[in-house]
């Protein structure tokens, strides 16, 4: 073994990873490894968190070409054996906080790390969205993947016509309001502060809603009725699997507004984030043309 060959990665909680060559076979948690395969690097296969179930989460999987892919489960279904039963030589991971192995049970992370190398990297509110994108392409680039300077141009022209979006309504902007739908009745109104995608936005000008103060750290618990009173004309709505349809929030008779899908659970990469740049930046141009 030479200093050349051996691969090195210090993750987010501080423990450095080691092996005798880079890893090629990646397990990583689903929006890990969606975003690693916009990156440049195709995980081996992918696990969910307690909110999935036995088939995965399209939303969280962006690109992931999953017929390639092995879901090998979520919550209760998962155990060390049925981790390593894909062979993994490297398992990524993602933590809100406290280095905490996100999606897998206290009881099953520390004796999976034991046998295969494990990083986590941490995706919570107090890192911004691109810091945490620096931190996936840090790993990629660890893993063999190479540069793609198109999508840092797509991802910077995406920035820039939102900028520009903006600037042309800045005397009258759209209000805009992130929501998980919970049903006919309520809804999950996100406090966009908390959250690194939306603060992108709000840096860039977007006039994000903010929900009334109250219990929840990154989401206020609303009654449908208190949702539509702070006069949405834009919606970012949660489409993750578990999150009840919008539809099914707003009902029949409500306004159309323009809607732009959200996975609260984003992908790090520039070409998806560059996408959903370029939505918001039609919904706000919707907005003021209706």
């Amino acid at each position: 073994m030479t200093d050349q060959s051996e691969w090195r990665f210090s993750d987010d909680r501080g423990q450095q990873s080691t092996a005798p060559r880079p890893p090629v076979r990646v397990l990583a948690y689903i929006q890990a490894g969606a975003t690693l395969w916009d990156l440049g690097i195709r995980p081996v296969a992918i696990f969910g968190s307690d909110h999935d179930g036995p088939d995965p989460d399209r939303a969280k999987a962006g690109t992931l070409p999953l017929a390639d892919v092995e879901y090998v489960g979520a919550g209760s279904a998962l155990d060390v054996e049925r981790l390593l039963s894909a062979e993994p030589d490297l398992l990524v991971a993602v933590s809100y906080g406290g280095g905490h192995v996100y999606g897998l049970a206290a009881e099953t992370a520390k004796p999976l790390e034991e046998r295969v190398p494990v990083v986590v990297l941490d995706v919570s509110q107090a890192r911004t969205f691109g810091e945490i994108g620096d931190r996936f392409a840090d790993l990629a680039r660890s893993l063999g993947a190479t540069g793609r300077p198109d999508a840092d141009q797509d991802l910077d022209a995406a920035r820039e016509r939102l900028r520009a979006v903006v600037a042309a309504t800045s005397a009258d902007a759209p209000r805009v309001l992130a929501l998980s739908p919970a049903g006919p009745d309520q809804a999950h109104v996100a406090r966009p502060e908390m959250w690194p995608e939306l603060r992108v936005l709000t840096e860039l000008g977007v006039r994000l809603v903010e929900p009334a103060e109250g219990p929840g750290a990154n989401w206020a618990t609303q009654s449908r009725a208190d949702t539509f009173a702070l006069r949405p004309e834009v919606i970012l709505t949660d489409i993750r699997a578990h999150a009840a349809p919008l539809e099914e929030l707003r009902g029949s008779e409500a306004t159309p507004t323009p809607v732009v899908p959200w996975n609260p659970e984003p992908l790090y990469g520039p070409r998806d984030h560059a996408r959903f740049l370029g939505l918001v930046a039609d919904a706000l141009q919707a907005a003021r043309a209706s």
